[in-house]
């Protein structure tokens, strides 16, 4: 589930295979600020769907000349991030 109010935006719940597609459909709808923040701290779990729908999200950002950040990512996506090599590209520091 993702709100959104003027630019911040938060997600919360399971970010995997089965609603990963539902979740990139709706941040494209609500990502509309030229500036977004999202933050994933309400995110309880995640499996590798998770790391493509952030980047999913980001290749959009950038075609329509936005910016997304991700901010308080949750233990189980950094480790993912961290396994796949990818932590810097996701904001994961």
């Amino acid at each position: 589930m993702i709100e959104c109010n003027a630019g911040r935006c938060t997600l919360k719940g399971a970010v995997n295979l089965e609603n990963a597609l539902a979740l990139r459909e709706d941040g494209l709808r609500l990502f509309t600020q030229s500036e977004v923040t999202l933050d994933l701290s309400g995110v309880t779990e995640v499996d590798s769907a998770a790391i493509s729908l952030l980047f999913e999200w980001r290749r959009a950002a950038q075609a329509a000349n936005r910016s997304i950040r991700f901010v308080n990512l949750p233990d189980n996506l950094k480790s993912l991030a961290q396994l796949y090599g990818v932590t810097e590209l996701v904001g994961a520091q």
